[in-house]
């Protein structure tokens, strides 16, 4: 066995350029993903199984390295681009601070179900438009993960949209977050994901609003006190998550190990989201054995919260510019 070891090694070895340059299928390439998703959550078990994808596929060419729980989405979607990080794996809220027109995807009461979300989200169409505004922005669209739908936390209880005038609420850093609580008539605070628990602890916010997931893996839901829980399910944005590769990262590979990275099984993608979109109802019996107050509004409840936003994605994909229009159009003609 040693024997044919040795012998191995040594037409690799006598194969290699002496003194020259490695040839491309000799290569091994790191790709680093940041990421502020927490260990052990449904997320990290998805990048896991990318990691795992990439690594079988090319053979250890590639090998990937997972950053859990580091940084903030901004500053690790901006080095993802800048190429001092190979990939992003995060919100599209937080790419959004330097893709300014996906903001229209996470514009209020866009979609209304899951099955709309996963319908026009999956489209010929609006994948191209987004890997066209992507590639703008020095990245590569890998493929769709999943947050849901995200519904406010407060002090204070919430039953229609006039209860949220005046709360100080921790809005993600996002112009459709800040645009959505304005339209209600909240008043956001822009904070990174590191400082929200100890903006809510200290009373510089008394809500935020997030899935009831994140809330739990982040541990937000502690922040209020027992007796100030509470929890509308006003489901007035739907988040998907997205992995992002480096465009100049990527154009260093070479075109086998390119494909890997853009053929990323469907089903991740659907694995993913039906791990997060599972756990809801066993999240939310937690947020009541919690001290939770659960509110989910009536239809007609549903339609003032609806009614107050009325507007609000257009207004945003104009601020966006003809590429964000284009977007939201997209994503509309495929409902």
């Amino acid at each position: 066995m040693w024997k044919s070891v040795f012998l191995g090694g040594a037409v690799l070895a006598l194969s290699l350029p002496l003194g020259g340059p490695v040839p491309a299928w000799a290569q091994e390439y790191v790709m680093e993903i940041g990421t502020v998703v927490p260990a052990g959550s449904p997320w990290a078990e998805q990048l896991k199984l990318l990691k795992k994808h990439v690594e079988e596929k090319t053979e250890g060419r590639v090998k990937v390295k997972l950053r859990l729980g580091r940084g903030n989405e901004r500053s690790s979607a901006r080095r993802t681009a800048a190429g001092s990080m190979q990939a992003f794996a995060g919100s599209v809220g937080g790419l959004s601070s330097i893709v300014r027109e996906v903001n229209v995807i996470e514009a209020p009461y866009v979609f209304d179900s899951f099955s709309q979300a996963d319908k026009a989200l999956d489209s010929p169409e609006v994948q191209k438009l987004v890997r066209t505004i992507l590639a703008k922005r020095k990245l590569v669209f890998g493929f769709w993960a999943e947050n849901g739908f995200r519904s406010y936390f407060s002090r204070r209880p919430i039953r229609l949209p006039d209860d949220m005038k005046g709360i100080r609420f921790r809005s993600q850093e996002a112009i459709a977050h800040v645009a959505t609580y304005r339209a209600f008539g909240a008043s956001p605070v822009t904070i990174d994901g590191a400082n929200t628990m100890t903006s809510l602890q200290t009373g510089v916010v008394d809500g935020f609003d997030n899935t009831p997931l994140y809330a739990m893996a982040s541990t937000w839901y502690q922040a209020l006190d027992v007796g100030e829980r509470n929890l509308v399910l006003s489901r007035h944005c739907y988040q998907p998550g997205i992995v992002v590769y480096s465009k100049k990262w990527f154009d260093t590979l070479p075109k086998d190990l390119q494909e890997v990275l853009l053929t990323v099984p469907y089903d991740l993608t659907t694995w993913g989201r039906e791990q997060v979109r599972s756990m809801e109802p066993v999240l939310l019996k937690n947020l009541k054995r919690y001290g939770y107050e659960i509110h989910d509004p009536t239809p007609e409840e549903r339609a003032v919260f609806k009614a107050k936003q009325k507007g609000v994605p257009d207004d945003i994909a104009k601020r966006m510019g003809p590429e964000g229009e284009a977007l939201l159009k997209a994503v509309r003609n495929a409902l």
